[in-house]
């Protein structure tokens, strides 16, 4: 199972790390930084879509994809393009990605950024809020719900939003029940890496106007985002097709499909 293991992976990562940084230290960062801005009002549904760019080396299903040597001025290149959010992929093993990127991204940029990792722990939460994130994925699919319900009220409590994401009619229930201000539906099932491109609009009537609809996956084309918006999408989150061209230029077909 793909998920189960990204996750005991990533969970691995973080328990390495603490055993030079302990949670006491990542705390005390973590409280230290300036509020998280509000990700809400960046990506609160407009007469155009939305997009979240994400800064991401590799991935499970697709391989190596670009080597961002850096970070921070990829993400500053999404900004220039009319991105409203940046993602950054920290997973360690299968993404080549790091909490260094997640910090020089937020050193870099004005707008939010999300921590994309496989989030299990409370430990993971405070380093992503001490790197200056201010969004923290949450997926259902590999999280017990009493977990999913403690992650989801700590990343609220350090001030910053979570992104729940979902990949079933099931998964979104939960999402709702939990009252996510930001729900993803991703094409890909994480558990098989399969992509079913229709699922978001299949599932988008659940999701209730109060929370922001967010299409995850299965972007490569401006074809791709007039798919998701017409759909319902109040924003999509791209990553390969941004790292394997021009990122501005990429940027402004999409917005402008």
């Amino acid at each position: 199972m793909v998920l189960a293991d990204l996750t005991a992976g990533a969970v691995a990562d973080a328990e390495r790390r603490a055993l030079t940084r302990p949670m006491s230290e990542v705390e005390r960062d973590a409280l230290a930084r300036p509020a998280a801005k509000d990700a809400l009002a960046f990506l609160a549904p407009a007469d155009r879509v939305k997009i979240i760019a994400e800064v991401k080396r590799a991935s499970p299903s697709r391989g190596a994809l670009a080597e961002i040597p850096d970070p921070a001025l990829q993400a500053s290149l999404y900004e220039t393009g009319g991105a409203s959010a940046i993602s950054v992929l920290t997973e360690e093993r299968r993404f080549g990605g790091s909490l260094a990127d997640l910090e020089a991204v937020t050193a870099r940029v004005t707008l939010p950024v999300l921590r994309k990792d496989f989030i299990a722990n409370r430990y993971q939460v405070l380093e992503a809020r001490a790197a200056g994130a201010d969004l923290v994925l949450l997926i259902v699919a590999g999280l017990d719900r009493r977990v999913l319900e403690d992650l989801f009220g700590f990343v609220t409590e350090l001030g910053m939003t979570p992104l729940v994401e979902t990949h079933s009619a099931d998964e979104l229930e939960v999402a709702i029940d939990l009252g996510a201000p930001l729900i993803g539906v991703n094409a890909r099932d994480l558990t098989t890496l399969e992509l079913d491109r229709d699922l978001f609009g299949r599932l988008v009537e659940r999701i209730p106007d109060s929370a922001i609809k967010i299409a995850e996956s299965a972007v490569l084309t401006p074809a791709d985002v007039t798919h998701y918006r017409s759909a319902g999408a109040d924003v999509v989150l791209i990553g390969e097709a941004l790292v394997t061209g021009d990122p501005v230029a990429t940027l402004t077909s999409f917005l402008e499909a």
